[in-house]
C-alpha cells in the first residue's frame, strides 16, 4: 500500500494530473470555440466571445459551417411563422429577405456580385481575379444581385403562401434546413479545389483545412437534417430520409459543377466563389423546396 501511496505523490507532485485536466478541458472547449468562430465568420450576430485568431481553430470551425447555417436557417424560419400572422406572404418574403441579407451582412452576396463581375468580363485569368478583388462592383455585378434577390424572393412567396393561411408549417422547417445544406458544401470545396490566388490571407487558412473536416461537416448536416424533421413529427422516418439525401445530392451536385466550371476558368476557387456557391445553392434548394410544395 506504502509503494502506491508514493506513485500516486509523485504523479500529482509532477504535474501530470494537471496537465491531464488541462488537456481534458481544452478538448472540451476547442468545439465550441470552433462553433463561435463559425457563427463570427458567417454571420453578423454580436457574440461577445472573442476566439483566438488561430488557424486551428478556423480550420476546425469549417466543420461547424451546417450549425451555423442552422443558426441562420432557424432565425428565417422563426421570424417567417410570427410575421405570417400579421403581413401577406408578398411583404413577409421582402421581410425575410431582408433579414436573411442582414444576418450574414451581405458576406454571400458580395461574393456573388464580385464573381458575377469577374466571370462575366470574359477576360483572362489574371484580369478575372483583379476585377474580382476590386472593391466596387459593376454592371454584370448588380444585374446578378437584382434578378437573384428577385427569383429567391418569388420563391419565399410561394414557400409562406401555405402558411399565411396557417394550413402547412413543413415549408418553414425546410426552410430552416436551407441555409444547413448550403454552407455544408463549402468545406468540401474548399478541400476539393484549390484556391486560385497566391498568397496570404484567408487563402492561407482555407488551405489548412482538410477532407476530415469536410466529411465532418457533411455528417453534421445529416444528423441536423434527420434529428430536425423527424422530430418535428412532420415528417414519417422515409420522408425524413428522402429529403435529407435529395437536399445533399442537389448541393453537391449543382455545386460539383459549378465549382469545376469556375475552377477552370480561374484556376480555382476564391472567396468570393465560396459566397457565390453559397447564395447559388441556397436558390437550388430554394427551387427544389417550392416545387416540391407546388406538386
Amino acid at each position: 500500500m506504502l509503494p502506491l501511496l508514493i506513485v500516486i505523490d509523485s504523479i500529482v507532485a509532477g504535474g501530470f494530473v494537471m496537465r491531464g485536466i488541462r488537456r481534458l478541458a481544452q478538448r472540451l472547449i476547442m468545439p465550441g470555440r470552433a462553433f463561435i468562430a463559425a457563427l463570427q465568420f458567417l454571420t453578423r450576430l454580436p457574440i461577445p466571445v472573442q476566439v483566438a485568431d488561430d488557424p486551428g481553430v478556423f480550420r476546425r470551425s469549417t466543420v461547424f459551417y451546417p450549425a451555423a447555417g442552422l443558426v441562420i436557417g432557424g432565425m428565417v424560419a422563426g421570424i417567417g411563422y410570427g410575421a405570417s400572422f400579421v403581413f401577406p406572404a408578398p411583404v413577409n418574403a421582402a421581410l425575410l429577405l431582408c433579414i436573411w441579407v442582414l444576418l450574414t451582412g451581405g458576406l454571400h452576396l458580395d461574393g456573388l456580385m464580385d464573381t458575377a463581375d469577374g466571370l462575366l468580363s470574359h477576360r483572362s485569368r489574371e484580369r478575372m481575379l483583379e476585377i474580382m478583388k476590386d472593391s466596387r462592383v459593376g454592371a454584370m455585378g448588380v444585374i446578378a444581385c437584382v434578378l437573384y434577390l428577385l427569383l429567391k424572393w418569388s420563391l419565399l412567396i410561394s414557400l409562406l403562401t401555405p402558411v399565411e393561411a396557417h394550413a402547412d408549417s413543413i415549408a418553414l422547417w425546410l426552410l430552416a434546413l436551407l441555409p444547413v445544406w448550403s454552407r455544408t458544401f463549402l468545406p468540401a470545396a474548399i478541400v476539393w479545389w484549390p484556391y486560385a490566388r497566391q498568397g496570404g490571407g484567408l487563402g492561407q487558412w482555407f488551405r489548412s483545412v482538410r477532407k476530415r473536416h469536410a466529411l465532418g461537416a457533411i455528417v453534421l448536416a445529416f444528423a441536423i437534417t434527420m434529428v430536425g424533421l423527424h422530430g418535428s413529427g412532420l415528417f414519417a422516418p422515409r420522408a425524413t430520409m428522402l429529403w435529407s439525401f435529395s437536399m445533399a445530392a442537389a448541393v453537391f451536385m449543382v455545386g460539383g459543377i459549378c465549382s469545376l466550371l469556375v475552377s477552370r476558368k480561374l484556376g480555382g476557387l476564391t472567396g468570393d466563389v465560396y459566397g457565390a456557391l453559397n447564395e447559388l445553392l441556397e436558390l437550388v434548394l430554394l427551387l427544389v423546396v417550392a416545387g416540391f410544395l407546388a406538386s
